[in-house]
């Protein structure tokens, strides 16, 4: 019941964004839409670096120096593709604000 009581606001949003992405014109709604993505993704980036900066380099089998100057390309992809998919819900939120920025 708890997880039907957070979706319902959610599945509200999406809704009410996608009516008005309908309202902007089609060039503007994807330059809004991949902006937004980016804007996750870079947040998604964020996290995720502060993750592995507790994370040493394996003596053993690691990569050495190459693996640590590399490690923060590696974290930023990982943002991407994060957000690329379903992602945390930030960017239906970020794309849902530009929309009413744009319109108000």
């Amino acid at each position: 019941m708890m997880s039907a009581d957070l979706t319902m606001p959610m599945l509200a949003a999406q809704q009410n964004s996608a009516s008005k992405t309908a309202k902007l014109p089609p060039q503007q709604s994807q330059a809004i839409e991949k902006t937004a993505k980016e804007y996750e993704g870079m947040f998604v980036a964020e996290m995720l670096s502060h993750m592995f900066s507790g994370v040493e380099v394996d003596p053993m089998f690691g990569g050495g120096q190459g693996e640590e100057m590399f490690r923060s390309l590696l974290v930023q992809e990982y943002g991407k593709q994060i957000s690329q998919g379903p992602g945390l819900g930030l960017g239906n939120e970020i794309k849902r604000m530009m929309i009413e920025l744009q319109q108000s």
